[in-house]
């Protein structure tokens, strides 16, 4: 998300935004890696790895917390996810 100032982008901020981030940035990426393989899926596969409990919700990669599912079906459910999370309108 951009950092804005005056209707400027602050470019000093979203970087220090990322060395904040990064590393936890990288340990989710690969918890996410981790749930396609265990899913099953190749790459290029047009279907995602659904955590039935979010990661961020205390879920694990383990293959009983996910399932396949279509792209439009997991980004459906994420934004209902976000929609529900208090302060969002």
């Amino acid at each position: 998300m951009p950092y804005m100032t005056n209707g400027k982008r602050d470019y000093k901020k979203e970087l220090e935004w990322e060395h904040e981030q990064s590393k936890k940035r990288v340990k989710d990426r690969a918890a996410r890696n981790k749930a396609r393989k265990e899913a099953g899926l190749k790459v290029g596969d047009s279907r995602q790895a659904d955590h039935k409990k979010p990661l961020d919700s205390g879920g694990s990669t383990k293959k009983s917390n996910v399932r396949v599912i279509s792209a439009k079906a997991n980004a459906d459910k994420e934004v209902k996810r976000k929609r529900s999370k208090p302060g969002n309108n």
